[in-house]
């Protein structure tokens, strides 16, 4: 028979176990509630204070390495510094019909880049304007915030800057190879103010631009992408042969400038889309008077085509090595998805310097899973030999069978 005094040992054992596990349980509730700024959450920051971490109590005051802790986000803080508008348009929008099985919820979510938060002032001055009226005339500002990731845009309720007179566009053929009219055009943006200015600024601008001469038609704009190819520079028949005839439809040119190489597969009732951004000119506008599609994307932007969709993708210049190695990584992967099986890649005229092709690029294009139809390589002299700039123009294409 177990002892009186046993039984009470046993109890109070069990009493001062049960004080011991919950006060730990409410230790660490506090310390996780209570004192948020240092617990786990998504902005990440330095801790510069020696001895302390952002918004918390005194710590052992020994000098400590710098570290970097994990900051809670606070919302109400952030979007007090937001202007309306722009909360009003991202804000949870809740559907008239409650909820739909296509969005498996009963609001939806307006899209904006997540940058855009980080320019409060530029997004502030960006989003203030008079619901229903016009818009500020702020071309550069947009493509400002839009360049450093605040893409997309978030929509505005104004109406956007326009001419107060309006030309209609040449008719389609003409409108091909004819410069339209000045009054498409809203030229605070751009330091010409006129077409003449763009056509005649090969000879009168200093300094190195790719695209000096774009709006000069009946220049180099005439032959680019004619003849019978040759070296690096392949022509547009070449690269259709490849393929039977008819089986190159639709596609994309990144960055493609005046949008000449779309005006060319038009003749051969090929449609591309046309990417640029408005750098030095007014290329979205003149595309569009071209009678061609522009689509104002950064190279930044995920290209908004479903997988395994379009024929063919070229891009000249623009891909090259000015941008982030990963970065072009993930891009030339993004193009690789929104080709079919069997489409091509048309990587014309990508440039960088030395050993950098046969050490860095060569590998990461050949990590993507193409095969190799055309690849040569040659010297870029236009900017000088010294510059030890190479050229690479190659013909990918998808694979038609296990291309996932």
């Amino acid at each position: 028979m177990d002892s009186p005094c046993s039984s009470r040992s046993f109890s109070s054992n069990l009493f001062y176990l049960f004080l011991l596990v919950s006060s730990n349980l409410l230790t660490l509730f506090i310390s996780t509630n209570l004192y948020s700024p240092c617990s786990l959450g998504t902005r990440v920051e330095s801790v510069t204070p020696i001895g302390k971490t952002a918004d918390c109590a005194p710590r052992d005051p020994k000098p400590t390495p710098k570290v970097e802790i994990v900051k809670q986000f606070n919302a109400s803080e952030s979007e007090a510094d937001l202007p309306d508008e722009f909360l009003a348009f991202t804000s949870p929008q809740q559907l008239p019909l409650g909820y739909n099985s296509n969005f498996d919820s009963d609001k939806i979510l307006p899209p904006v880049g997540h940058p855009c938060a980080l320019f409060p002032d530029m997004l502030r001055q960006y989003m203030s304007y008079k619901v229903n009226g016009s818009c500020p005339d702020d071309e550069l500002l947009a493509q400002k915030l839009l360049l450093r990731g605040c893409e997309p845009l978030p929509r505005r309720r104004c109406h956007p800057a326009a001419q107060k007179e309006y030309i209609e566009p040449y008719p389609l053929p003409d409108s091909l190879w004819m410069t339209p009219s000045d009054s498409t055009v809203v030229w605070t943006a751009h330091t010409c103010k006129n077409y003449s200015c763009l056509i005649n600024r090969m000879h009168t601008q200093k300094g190195f631009d790719d695209c000096k001469d774009c709006f000069d038609l009946a220049g180099r704009e005439k032959t680019r992408w004619t003849g019978n190819g040759g070296g690096l520079d392949f022509s547009v028949d070449e690269v259709l042969a490849v393929k039977k005839p008819g089986t190159i439809r639709i596609g994309l040119d990144i960055g493609g400038g005046v949008a000449t190489f779309a005006v060319r597969m038009r003749k051969r009732n090929i449609t591309i889309i046309t990417t640029s951004m408005n750098l030095n000119g007014p290329f979205n506008s003149f595309i569009a008077s071209r009678g061609v599609v522009p689509l104002y994307i950064s190279i930044s932007q995920r290209l908004p085509f479903f997988d395994n969709t379009l024929d063919i993708v070229h891009s000249m210049h623009v891909l090259s090595n000015w941008i982030p190695t990963k970065l072009l990584h993930f891009l030339i992967f993004d193009i690789y998805r929104v080709l079919r099986p069997g489409g091509l890649f048309w990587l014309d005229h990508f440039f960088c310097v030395g050993d950098e092709l046969e050490n860095v690029y060569t590998p990461l294009i050949e990590s993507v899973g193409f095969n190799k139809v055309k690849w040569v390589v040659g010297r870029k002299l236009d900017r000088g030999p010294e510059l030890n700039e190479m050229y690479v123009s190659a013909l990918l294409e998808k694979p038609l069978e296990n291309s996932w």
